[in-house]
């Protein structure tokens, strides 16, 4: 707390002494906000502006009504509101989605959230744009089209100094557009260091859903499909290499994480980045390329070099997994997952992030699509027994009377007993 309230004071000495004409020292403010201050007052942003994001290009609600239900982000609203929003009760804080020049599309929380952000005019249909409101996280997020955290006085705007807020940009996956921002704005919640890394994953999230609905499903591919090699990993026991009509080879763990991981990145890995991805423990590239050397001896030339990469075309099946997600068939997902196989035992970085992309998907398309079969398949898998969010909403969409709700529920005093859960 006295840590905290020094850098506050520090920096709102700064901030005042920048508005008096004199350029604050170094040390005391980040330079991206020193820089976005500059930017704020050059482009004539009043600081003392009671009203801030009014200046925006005005629309009617007819207008503005109209413009947000057609916007790309209204598609994965619900997404964010089962993946945060109803997350946030009682936190202080409200969730915005802004388009790309900083319009407040939606502005969501409790009641008193919400009244608190209208006093400051953070209301949808407000431009909280850089050029408009001076320095703050989702128009900063705009200007340098990454994430930021912008704290208490490091706002421009004399009447937001009292607030905190983390934004990140959320892009089109396949053509790089910049379509907004995600932000959560409020008090002490939205400046904790958890603050911008959970608005992050939410994004990271919505930025897959929107990719998976990019996909074209509409031609099957099955041309060929037999004569490529089979990674099975996903299945109880041993990872598995099917390359022809015979019985599939078993793989030792290294080799199947080996192979997974290239398959994954078919534009090839390095030999520093394999070993990352391998160990967190520092495996060296002679070790590396001796797996390699084995590989080659077991399989044959199916990996080539510099970088590393598949020499044929493989499909696995987290391939087919993900090609489960992406149909909306998310019961035969869960139950493709199983207990995970290599993926859940695997201690190396790059097939942990694996599992985690593959759970946050199938967890992402559950609850943007409320599929109560799934989300019960789901909470009776081991991925999904403590998953307290999906507890929590299988307990709120099925039916008043449902056998199952119950269950639910009371699954959910449970983990909150056990886990310590704040919802």
């Amino acid at each position: 707390m006295g840590e905290g309230t020094t850098v506050s004071t520090r920096v709102r000495r700064a901030y005042e002494q920048f508005l008096a004409g004199v350029a604050p020292a170094d040390d005391t403010v980040r330079s991206l906000v020193r820089e976005s201050w500059e930017r704020s007052r050059s482009r004539g942003v009043d600081p003392a502006d009671l009203e801030p994001g009014h200046d925006g290009a005005p629309m009617s609600g007819t207008e503005f009504d109209a413009y947000r239900s057609t916007h790309r982000l209204a598609a994965i609203r619900p997404l964010v509101q089962s993946l945060i929003v109803d997350d946030i009760a009682d936190a202080g804080v409200v969730v915005a989605l802004t388009d790309n020049q900083g319009r407040l599309l939606w502005v969501e929380g409790d009641h008193s959230a919400r009244d608190a952000a209208a006093r400051i005019n953070f209301v949808e249909g407000s431009v909280w744009s850089e050029d408009t409101v001076g320095t703050n996280a989702p128009g900063l997020a705009l200007t340098m089209n990454r994430g930021v955290q912008i704290i208490g006085p490091e706002h421009f705007s004399g009447p937001v100094q009292n607030w905190n807020c983390a934004a990140a940009p959320v892009h089109d996956p396949v053509s790089g557009e910049l379509l907004g921002v995600i932000d959560v704005t409020g008090g002490p919640a939205a400046a904790a260091p958890f603050a911008l890394a959970a608005v992050r994953s939410v994004v990271a999230a919505v930025e897959r859903e929107l990719n998976s609905r990019a996909v074209d499903l509409s031609v099957p591919e099955t041309f060929g499909a037999l004569a490529r090699p089979q990674l099975t990993v996903l299945a109880d026991g041993p990872a598995r290499w099917r390359d022809g009509p015979g019985a599939a080879r078993p793989l030792s763990p290294r080799h199947a994480e080996i192979l997974l991981l290239l398959q994954s990145y078919p534009e090839g890995l390095g030999t520093e980045q394999l070993a990352t991805m391998l160990s967190d423990e520092g495996l060296g590239a002679v070790t590396v390329r001796a797996e390699i050397s084995r590989l080659r001896r077991d399989l044959g030339d199916v990996v080539a070099a510099r970088p590393y990469r598949l020499t044929v075309e493989t499909r696995s099946d987290v391939d087919d997994l993900r090609g489960l997600i992406e149909a909306g068939e998310l019961t035969s997902a869960v139950r493709t997952l199983g207990r995970g196989g290599l993926l859940a035992e695997s201690l190396a970085p790059g097939v942990v992030e694996l599992l985690d992309e593959v759970r946050e998907d199938l967890r992402s398309r559950m609850f943007g699509t409320g599929d109560l079969a799934a989300l019960s398949a789901w909470v009776a898998s081991p991925h999904g027994r403590d998953d307290i969010t999906a507890w929590n909403a299988l307990a709120h969409r099925l039916p008043a009377g449902h056998p199952q709700r119950s269950v639910a529920e009371g699954r959910v005093r449970l983990l909150d007993r056990r886990f310590g859960v704040q919802r």
